[in-house]
């Protein structure tokens, strides 16, 4: 009988949830803007589960900033990375994959005449995205594409990115704000 897998057994009861109430796995994540006072470089957000929670960002140099905290460009990628690396890491042990490394590299490019607009024919924002992984376990190298495959599958932000869904603005002004 093999050993009892914590990844799993923490999971199961959620499953048996999900599989009885399709409904329940559905949410809604927010952050809100919590920006204290009006430097043009500087803002703080929170997550709406905990609002202590909170993320500090700045400009980045080459829009004027002083680099004082990470820019926007640093947290999103950091999330991908984060996400890369928690779904390997919980894939891993779902699969009784023990890991002795589990390293997550995530860069970025792009052009900042784009976000500056000094050349309208640059794209705002990254123009391409790169996941590096470097991993060792003692395992054979099928199982480790498999625990590779299946993290790249189920990282939420790499899903989100590779089908974008759609993105919403809407902005509420003078006295019929809520």
């Amino acid at each position: 009988m093999s050993a009892p897998n914590p990844i799993r057994e923490r999971q199961a009861p959620i499953k048996e949830r999900f599989a009885a109430d399709p409904d329940a796995g559905k949410i809604t994540i927010a952050v809100d803007s919590v920006t204290e006072g009006n430097d043009p470089m500087l803002v703080k957000i929170a997550a709406a589960a905990d609002p202590s929670w909170t993320w500090e960002s700045s400009a980045h140099p080459l829009a004027g900033g002083e680099g004082e905290f990470p820019c926007s460009g640093d947290i999103f990628l950091a999330s991908l990375a984060a996400c890369q690396e928690i779904t390997l890491r919980m894939v891993a042990a779902a699969m009784g994959i023990e890991l002795k490394k589990a390293n997550v590299r995530v860069e970025g490019d792009m052009d900042f005449q784009g976000t500056m607009g000094t050349n309208p024919e640059t794209p705002v924002g990254f123009t391409a995205l790169r996941i590096l992984v470097d991993i060792d376990a003692d395992a054979p190298a099928d199982r480790l594409e498999r625990l590779v495959q299946r993290a790249e599958k189920y990282c939420v932000i790499a899903s989100t990115l590779r089908t974008p869904p759609s993105v919403e603005l809407k902005v509420s002004t003078g006295p019929e704000r809520k």
